[in-house]
């Protein structure tokens, strides 16, 4: 199968379901079309959020790729040839794949993700291609290893795990993780009152949540146990130091999809929630530069399975 970047949305993408050129993965965020038979909730797609996201969203941390690294490692005598990360937003998880594998495309439901990814400098053995998580362009069986960073929850899990089914070859992988919501920032001897005034933004935020955030804040239970494969298993404390600045923590809050409808329900209360923060943040830390370094530590869960042979 060759990869034409110039037969996807934009020029048209055929949708494997509707056998038709499909414009409906570019309607704006939150909506959904009313009897697609794969549509996946769609957030992210801004052009300046998806700007926001490339910025401020950060990497796999070191636990967790070790995490992955090390199962892959225990379940594969021979390296991985084609590795697909799935919902790669602007492409922070695909360029730690890329690290570690020959080939690795990068998909996504949003068309300005992509963008960003492909602008962002990356190794030449990635590519990048829109399209729905559910719908992916792949042959049965040709995929080594089937990857997804802080992405399922938006997807339409039953359609998902049997599109990853029919992809990933005998012998293969699938690796779903996320960072969860406990997050916490040291910083000097004020960490516990940093952290007090994070999670206080975050529960603010968290009256926007999006439903299909419950597969967060569940640890991917569910997710996990619509895996189709029955060798799996679920670690949940995975836990990662995040280099960061009071800016990139900010940053990060912008980015996340309930700050994102919190600005479409209020948006004069959006605008200045942000600001706010931030200063509360500097006056606790007892600093003036937003560029001032902290601490961010996440907890990853995530989700491990092999097909069998």
């Amino acid at each position: 199968m060759t990869y034409d970047n110039s037969s996807l949305p934009g020029a048209g993408y055929l949708c494997v379901s509707c056998k038709t050129r499909c414009c409906c993965i570019l309607l704006p965020a939150l909506l959904t079309v009313p009897g697609h038979p794969s549509m996946a909730t769609q957030l992210f797609e801004g052009k300046e959020h998806a700007a926001v996201y490339q910025k401020y969203r950060f990497a796999p941390g070191e636990e967790l790729q070790q995490t992955i690294l090390t199962y892959l490692r225990e379940k594969r005598a021979n390296p991985a040839e084609l590795v697909v990360d799935v919902g790669c937003g602007s492409g922070q998880g695909t360029r730690f794949l890329a690290e570690h594998f020959k080939k690795v495309v990068g998909t996504d439901i949003s068309e300005a993700q992509i963008q960003e990814a492909r602008d962002a400098p990356s190794p030449p053995n990635i590519s990048y291609l829109v399209c729905p998580a559910e719908e992916l362009p792949f042959e049965d069986a040709s995929v080594d290893l089937l990857a997804s960073f802080t992405a399922a929850h938006w997807f339409d899990i039953e359609k998902f795990m049997r599109e990853a089914n029919r992809v990933v070859k005998p012998g293969g992988c699938v690796i779903i993780s996320t960072y969860t919501r406990d997050m916490s920032l040291r910083y000097g001897n004020c960490s516990e009152k940093l952290t007090e005034v994070f999670r206080e933004a975050w529960d603010l935020l968290l009256k926007y949540m999006h439903s299909r955030v419950k597969h967060v804040l569940e640890d991917y239970k569910e997710i996990f146990e619509a895996m189709p494969f029955p060798d799996k298993k679920r670690i949940t404390n995975i836990f990662d130091k995040i280099p960061m600045t009071v800016a990139g923590v900010i940053g990060y809050l912008e980015s996340v999809s309930p700050y994102q409808a919190f600005m479409k329900s209020d948006p004069k209360a959006a605008k200045s929630f942000l600001p706010e923060t931030e200063k509360r943040m500097l006056e606790t830390m007892g600093v003036s530069s937003r560029e001032t370094p902290v601490e961010f530590w996440v907890r990853h869960v995530c989700v491990l399975a092999c097909k069998g042979q």
